[in-house]
C-alpha cells in the first residue's frame, strides 16, 4: 500500500510517500520537509497567518520533491492522506484542500488523518509495535497518556489540565532568553546547569490519577527569576534554571507515567510496550526516565527516531496507509478540524492544552 501524506498543521510544510508492504527501515520512499523557523523566529513563536501563507507557497514543491524521490507517479499511489486536524486551522485547510484536489484529479482515495494519531502510530512505522501499547504523547500543544488499542481507537488515561509540556518548555526558554525554538535550546542549557540550585515544584506529584499540570511550574520559574538580583541573568543563572525546570518536568512526568503503567498492566495485561511520541519525546532526559520506568515494570520502551518526533509527513502517510488497509477512507466533503480528540469518550478537561486534543 503506497500512500502520499501531507502535513501542514503548524510550521512544517511536508510531504512523504510510504510503502506499508516494505520492511521496517525501508518504508519511506520519499520525504520532503520545509521548516518555517526562520520566518517565525523574530516573533518568538508561530504566527498562524504567516504559517498558512508559507504552506500555500511551498506545498506543491514539497509534494513534487517527495514524489520525485520516491520515483513514482500519482498512478502508482493507492491513496492520498493529509492532516485533517487538530492544528492551526489555516494551515490544516491548505493541506486538506491540496490532498482533496490531488485525490479528485487522480481518482485516488482521500484519507483525513488525525495529527495526534499520526504521532501515536509512528512507533508502528519505525518498530512494528503491536497493539495495545501505552503512549505518552507530549508536544507543544498536547500532553496526554493514552492506551492505543487499535487504529482509530485510543483510551485516554490522563491529560494536561492547563499548559502542555512543550508549551511550558518554550515559554520558560523565552523567559530565560534562550532563543527560539525554546525546547531544544533549554535542553542544551540544562546540560550546563545544576538542577538542585533552585527549588521548583513537581506539579501533581503524588495526586490520584494521571493528569498533568505545568502552568504553576512555569510561574514558579518566573517568580524565581524576579527574586534574583536586578539586571540581566547570568549564564550560570540561565543554565541552572533550565536544569531545574527540566528536572521538575521529568520528575512530574515520571510520577504520572508510573501510575499509568500500573493501570495499563492491570487493565490491558496483554500490552508489552511503553511508547513516547511528539516533539518533546526528543528530549533525552525524558527518554532516559521513560526507559528506566519501562525496565522497572517489565515493558519494552520504544521512541521513534528523533526526526519523526517532531511534525512530519511520513507519520501522516503511515497513518493513512493503516486506515486504508482497513478500508477506511473519507469523502471529499470532509471539513478540517481545529480540534479532534483521540478519545472522544474521555471526560472534558478544563485545560487549554487538553481542549486542543
Amino acid at each position: 500500500m503506497r500512500v502520499l501524506g501531507i502535513e501542514t498543521s503548524c510550521d512544517e510544510t511536508a510531504a512523504a510517500i510510504v510503502d506499508s508492504h516494505a520492511p521496517c527501515g525501508e518504508r519511506i520512499r520519499g520525504e520532503s520537509i520545509l521548516s518555517q523557523l526562520d520566518e517565525h523566529r523574530a516573533y518568538g513563536g508561530v504566527v498562524p497567518e504567516i504559517a498558512a501563507r508559507s504552506h500555500l507557497d511551498h506545498i506543491d514543491r514539497m509534494v513534487h520533491e517527495a514524489m520525485t524521490q520516491a520515483g513514482c507517479t500519482f498512478a502508482d499511489l493507492d491513496g492520498i492522506a493529509a492532516t485533517g486536524g487538530p492544528g492551526l486551522i489555516g494551515g490544516v485547510i491548505v493541506g486538506v484542500m491540496t490532498a482533496k484536489t490531488l485525490a479528485m484529479v487522480h481518482k485516488r482515495p482521500f484519507i483525513a488523518v488525525n495529527h495526534l494519531e499520526g504521532h501515536a502510530l509512528t512507533p508502528r512505522l519505525s518498530h512494528d509495535v503491536a497493539f495495545p501499547y501505552l503512549l505518552l504523547l507530549v508536544s507543544g500543544g498536547h500532553c496526554q497518556i493514552l492506551v492505543v488499542e487499535d487504529i482509530g481507537r485510543c483510551h485516554r488515561l490522563g491529560t494536561t489540565i492547563d499548559d502542555a509540556a512543550g508549551e511550558a518548555f518554550d515559554k520558560v526558554a523565552k523567559m530565560l532568553g534562550l532563543g527560539y525554538p525554546g525546547g531544544p535550546a533549554l535542553e542544551q542549557a540544562a546540560t550546563l546547569g545544576k538542577a538542585d540550585r533552585f527549588r521548583l515544584p513537581r506539579p501533581m506529584k503524588g495526586r490520584p490519577g494521571c493528569d498533568f499540570s505545568f502552568s504553576g511550574l512555569k510561574t514558579s520559574v518566573r517568580q524565581t527569576v524576579e527574586k534574583l538580583p536586578p539586571g540581566p541573568l547570568s549564564e550560570q543563572d540561565r543554565h541552572d534554571l533550565a536544569a531545574g525546570f527540566q528536572a521538575a518536568v521529568v520528575d512530574a512526568v515520571s510520577d504520572r507515567i508510573h501510575r499509568a503503567i500500573r493501570l495499563f498492566q492491570d487493565r490491558w495485561p496483554q500490552g508489552q510496550t511503553l511508547v513516547a511520541a511528539g516533539g518533546v519525546a526528543a528530549n533525552m532526559a525524558l527518554r532516559h526516565m521513560l526507559q528506566d520506568a519501562a525496565i522497572q515494570h517489565g515493558l519494552e520502551f520504544v521512541a521513534p527516531p528523533l526526526r519523526w518526533c517532531t511534525d512530519n509527513a511520513a507519520m501522516i502517510a503511515w497513518a493513512g496507509a493503516e486506515h486504508l488497509i482497513r478500508g477506511q477512507t473519507d469523502s471529499l466533503d470532509f471539513r478540517p478540524r481545529p480540534r479532534w480528540p483521540l478519545d472522544p469518550h474521555a471526560p472534558k478537561s478544563t485545560g487549554a492544552g487538553a481542549a486542543k486534543a
